[in-house]
Formats: C-alpha cells, structure tokens, sequence
C-alpha cells in the first residue's frame, strides 16, 4: 500500500491526482496497471482523531489521577 498526500489537479473538464514516481517504483507499477483508490479529505479533524490516544504514558491516567488527588488533598 502507498499513502501519499498530494492535491487535486484540474485534467480536461475533470480532476485528477499526480503520484510520483518514486512511489510507484516502490510498488513495481507502472502505465496500465489497475490500481484501487482511497480518497479521504485531510482536515483539522481529521489531525487530532489520527493523534488522539497515541501517546504512551508510564503510568496509565487513573493511576497518575489518584497520585495526584493523594498529593493535593492528603498534604
């Protein structure tokens, strides 16, 4: 699979995507060859669901949560 970001061009009375070709030498395509299309359309949103709960922590937030309410209100 090839993920590429790239912008629409217009081509005659249609759009159209460019895909290097460093890319498609990495796949062994080439002119003629059937490929399948995926498009989804990049927005903020779209940003923050892909990075939403990717971070790894140390110790998991409930953990950190009650160790700090300790800390607060047992000093």
């Amino acid at each position: 699979m090839i993920e590429i970001k790239t912008k629409l061009r217009k081509w005659g009375n249609s759009l159209g995507i460019v895909v290097p070709l460093s890319s498609l030498y990495e796949k062994n395509l080439k002119e003629g060859d059937d490929v399948n299309v995926i498009i989804s359309v990049q927005n903020d949103d779209d940003i923050l669901r892909k990075s939403f709960g990717t971070i790894k922590l140390k110790k998991s937030v409930d953990k950190f949560m009650r160790e700090l309410d300790k800390e607060l209100y047992n000093d």
